[in-house]
């Protein structure tokens, strides 16, 4: 379905893609009517979408994935040399995103294996990693430790030292996420029975800290498929920034210029490693949980009893207050007034964040782009987190639609979307939606799985529990404090993915004032004027720590106060 869909694009566009192919070969504006018959001709485009689907895949069988319509080069070796840069650029963001997980969680592991954790942590830390915009961290990183000090190469894909400055850009903010995760779930674990029995009998520290850890990863893993494949195909600004020729930057030259054959060819890679990652995962895994998975002896990790910590509510208020305060001086302000007399001045009395390259004041842009930029992408991450939570808990039945759509790119769903809608605002959202469901997904079903092997849920079936008493008191308090977590901390992430489409021009149009259109629109004058991106940066921030701390603040109090496995409510 996804390749058919693909295979669909030139002809749910509403333009000619002659015409888009013609311009792609020649940048001609107006080519005659000889030119565009000449190019049907040769492509074959009157046979319709059908006929050029299954003469590309009748061609795979024999190592032909056809020819490009727009260079006419043999499609095969073009997305094995991309995928091949790809892939080894993602194995460099895994060993940045496992190292910035393990910094962001060590601190957890350390006092958990010694019986030490006193109280919630806000995980202020991870939110700020995570909300960094990798198109910017890849800007900052290119000019300061490529340009300025020459310590590795700001652009071309040379050799190792080329793949350093991408890898930490991909992998910094992945791996917050991974490690807020892991964080939040480790003192659940320390508060099992099992942790508890150990640290009386004096069981080694290491030991205690090691089991807790694989007790927790088990349950993260799922959320690193979607990682692993946004490392190789949804990683097109970075690979843009970096000038890398990887597989996401040729999906996405493919389908700006309605180049089929690669296009297609780079979905179907994309689909084969997101299944090849998925089973691998899996695997990984059921070796991590043993035979506790198949013996009864396991469930899904309870919130774990520790106290609420004053500073994460003082934390949740400060960043509230922050964010009010921009937002009301924003609305005094005009967000359009253009004055090209006052482009790119530094924060003044006048101007207390600067003006853009238009000399538009930033905060009457960030005020007025607030609400917005919350509403949406509250409202995209609320749709997402609903929908992979009701296709989590079908179990079997979606995993390997979770697999399949986890492949597929934002960026490539948000040009499949604006194809039928046209760009807007909710073009971009619907697209988003439309793969941002996968991370609950995962997560809902890999946390089921152990709440219905453990031994308290085998007894109320045997005890002639129905579906809805499982459903009400032993599932969903299962998943749902860990899958709100999940969203919250994802909520930045959707804000950029939006921002993304909109710098495409498949979403937010100018000159609408929205925060991940402000960072795209200024992340050339990073250099020039820093302060047109660390205000939208900042705001970013703000919002991502706040979304955290509440998530702790409005944790309900019976969740932390029930009983455990053996006792559950």
């Amino acid at each position: 379905m996804l390749l058919a869909a693909v295979a669909l694009l030139p002809w749910l566009s509403g333009t000619d893609p002659a015409l888009t192919v013609l311009r792609a070969r020649s940048a001609d504006a107006d080519p005659t009517p000889a030119q565009l018959a000449a190019v049907r001709d040769e492509l074959g485009l009157d046979q319709g979408p059908l006929a050029h689907l299954l003469h590309w895949l009748g061609g795979l069988p024999r190592g032909d994935a056809g020819t490009s319509w727009v260079s006419g080069e043999a499609v095969l070796p073009q997305v094995s040399a991309a995928f091949a840069v790809s892939f080894t650029l993602m194995l460099g963001a895994l060993v940045v995103t496992v190292a910035v997980a393990a910094l962001v969680s060590a601190r957890t592991l350390y006092l958990g294996s010694r019986r030490r954790l006193g109280q919630r942590r806000a995980g202020t830390a991870a939110a700020v990693l995570a909300a960094l915009p990798k198109f910017l961290l890849a800007s900052l990183l290119a000019t300061v430790c490529g340009v300025w000090l020459g310590w590795f190469p700001s652009s071309g894909w040379e050799g190792p030292a080329s793949m350093v400055l991408p890898s930490l850009a991909l992998g910094i903010p992945s791996g917050a996420m991974i490690g807020g995760l892991v964080e939040q779930s480790l003192p659940a674990a320390f508060q099992e029975p099992w942790a508890r029995a150990w640290h009386a009998f004096g069981f080694p520290r290491g030991l205690v800290a090691r089991t807790a850890l694989r007790r927790v990863v088990a349950g993260v893993l799922p959320q690193l498929l979607p990682t692993v494949v946004a490392l190789v195909g949804g990683a097109v600004a970075v690979e843009k920034i970096f000038n890398v020729p990887g597989l996401g930057r040729l999906a996405l030259d493919s389908a700006v210029a309605q180049d089929l054959p690669p296009l297609q060819t780079a979905t179907l890679v994309l689909v084969l490693l997101g299944v090849a990652a998925g089973l691998l995962l899996q695997l990984l895994r059921r070796v991590l949980l043993g035979p506790a998975l198949r013996s009864g002896g396991l469930s899904a990790l309870p919130p774990a009893p520790l106290p609420r910590s004053r500073s994460t509510r003082g934390l949740a208020a400060a960043c509230a207050t922050a964010l009010l305060a921009l937002v009301v001086a924003g609305l005094l302000r005009d967000p359009l007034r253009v004055d090209t007399a006052a482009r790119l001045l530094s924060p003044s009395l006048t101007h207390p964040l600067g003006t853009d390259s238009l000399g538009r004041d930033l905060l009457a842009r960030l005020g007025h782009g607030a609400l917005r930029t919350a509403g949406v992408a509250f409202a995209v991450t609320a749709v997402s987190a609903v929908l992979g939570l009701l296709l989590g808990m079908t179990g079997r039945v979606s995993a390997g639609l979770t697999e399949v759509v986890s492949t597929l790119p934002a960026v490539l769903a948000g040009l499949l979307t604006t194809a039928v809608t046209g760009p807007s605002v909710w073009g971009a959202a619907c697209a988003v939606c439309l793969v941002g469901w996968t991370p609950y997904a995962a997560q809902t079903a890999a946390l089921l799985e152990e709440e219905r092997a453990g031994g308290h849920t085998l007894a109320s079936i045997s005890l002639g529990a129905g579906r809805a008493h499982l459903l009400r008191r032993h599932h969903l308090p299962a998943v749902l404090p860990a899958l709100v977590r999940n969203a919250l901390l994802r909520l930045p992430t959707t804000v950029l993915v939006l921002a993304s489409l909109g710098f495409l021009g498949l979403g937010e149009q100018p000159p609408t004032p929205e925060w991940g259109r402000l960072l795209s629109e200024n992340q050339p004058y990073v250099e020039l004027a820093p302060w047109t991106v660390l205000a939208p940066a900042g705001a970013l921030v703000l919002l991502s720590v706040l979304a955290v701390s509440v998530s702790g603040v409005l944790s309900p109090r019976e969740a932390w106060d029930a009983p455990g496995p053996s006792g559950r409510r």
